[in-house]
């Protein structure tokens, strides 16, 4: 499709590409996008706006990260001023004070004696970190045999080799064929007959987290490093931990000395009403991985947060030799640090968490209220998400997700995330009542248009 297509009366011929076709865009239906484009050229606080002006209420928090709305003024002009002062500053050997305070700032929202961070680029850099750590830690304390790796079904953990392997979603793990060996999976948290239409974690399935035992007995302790988790599975649905799961899976890997890492990318900063899960779970884990809300999306960062322990386990031996041979050309970029510190600055100021804490039981009636829908099977909410499960077209799985995804676009003006056949809403936390009752309204309009 070519710029002649796309331009019409009044758009900026800057704002719409010239051809679509070079792009070859990530988890996306290339031809059925291209064919017909849901294109934004700018956004702010809780919009997006088409070439042609027109608003779209996003829905899903750019990709889970606009924690505090679009193109907020700190953060642009801390990006603008730190672009000015340093484009980049190498880490390797060297340092900027913006990754020290960083890093500081993010050690002290953490609970316990999550103490100590290690910056990457992404969540999917931020999961194959941690695993690498946990590998390495091993080693380091003399146990060298822990090489096995334990995920769960239906877990995300981004698209590096690593987070691939320990991840449990099926359209990720066919096509890259054997991935990490010794890798094994906890089942799914997810059961609809005894946790349907759950608001918040479910009572029932505290003992999913049993199912570490058998595996524990399968392969034995001594061959396990770590297990990494999801505290919400957000990419595969709105999956939120049952009531205790969490507290179990803590219980069995300190009994058998095995590392549990949280997979944070999601729910860190704000989206389940604190900064990160792991607090509203009164779970510490060994190791938590963060990216996407650090920064609000406006420049790319992750990173991995590791208990005093871990981190004071490779401070050994001659001072002057590298302890982790690990790391990225990009990490602490100084614009993301610049970034990163300006909206943890204004999470503060406005109180964003304790707002999404008590906005969730609001945010929960009203997804819910749409249980009457034609087609839903189930609906979950947790913090400032929702899933609506429907009911998939016979033969055709999926496409009843997509036929949503682009009327909720080009005929209701909000944008969603889908997961097959499942709707899933995750706003940016700055999002009113009045805000919450339109983008419900128009969920419910698009699963009517598409029953």
């Amino acid at each position: 499709m070519a710029l002649d297509d796309l331009v019409t009366d009044g758009v900026r011929a800057d704002s719409v590409p010239n051809d679509l076709e070079a792009f070859w865009m990530p988890f996306t239906s290339n031809r059925s996008f291209k064919k017909r484009p849901r294109l934004v050229s700018r956004a702010k606080d809780m919009h997006y706006y088409t070439p042609e002006g027109r608003p779209i209420l996003d829905g899903c928090a750019g990709l889970w990260c606009v924690n505090p709305g679009h193109n907020r003024e700190p953060i642009v002009e801390a990006i603008r001023a730190g672009a000015a002062e340093m484009d980049f500053g190498p880490t390797f050997q060297y340092g900027h004070p913006s990754a020290f305070r960083l890093a500081t700032k993010i050690a002290d929202l953490a609970p316990g004696d999550l103490d100590h961070v290690f910056f990457c680029n992404s969540g999917s850099e931020a999961v194959d970190t941690a695993l690498k750590i946990a590998l390495a830690y091993q080693q380091t304390i003399g146990q060298g045999t822990r090489t096995r790796l334990i995920g769960r079904e239906r877990g995300y953990h981004g698209v590096g080799f690593g987070g691939i392997s320990v991840g449990g979603m099926v359209a990720n793990r066919r096509t890259f064929g054997t991935m990490l060996a010794g890798v094994d999976h906890l089942r799914t948290t997810y059961d609809r007959e005894n946790q349907a239409f759950s608001k918040g974690e479910p009572e029932y399935g505290a003992h999913f987290a049993d199912e570490l035992e058998r595996i524990v007995g399968l392969h034995d302790a001594s061959t396990i490093a770590a297990v990494i988790v999801e505290p919400m599975g957000g990419s595969t649905g709105v999956l939120p931990a049952p009531k205790g799961y969490l507290k179990r899976l803590r219980e069995i890997c300190d009994k058998y000395g095995i590392l549990l890492i949280f997979d944070e990318v999601i729910t860190g900063y704000g989206r389940l009403g604190y900064a990160f899960a792991a607090e509203r779970y009164g779970v510490i884990p060994d190791m938590i991985c963060f990216a996407k809300g650090i920064t609000a999306g406006a420049v790319p960062m992750g990173g991995v947060i590791a208990r005093k322990p871990i981190h004071d386990a490779f401070m050994k031996g001659p001072e002057h030799m590298v302890e982790l041979f690990h790391g990225y050309t990009y990490s602490a970029h100084p614009l993301a640090c610049a970034a990163g510190l300006a909206t943890l600055d204004l999470y503060a100021k406005e109180n964003t968490f304790t707002h999404a804490l008590a906005l969730e039981p609001f945010f929960a009636d009203a997804v819910m209220s749409l249980k009457d829908k034609p087609g839903v099977l189930d609906i979950r909410t947790v913090g400032i998400t929702g899933a609506v499960d429907l009911a998939p077209r016979a033969g055709s799985p999926g496409l009843r997700g997509y036929e949503a995804l682009e009327k909720a676009f080009h005929e209701e003006g909000f944008m969603m995330r889908i997961a097959g056949d499942t709707l899933v809403i995750t706003p940016p936390l700055i999002i009113s009542k009045d805000q919450v009752g339109e983008l419900v309204e128009k969920l419910g309009r698009v699963i009517e248009k598409t029953a």
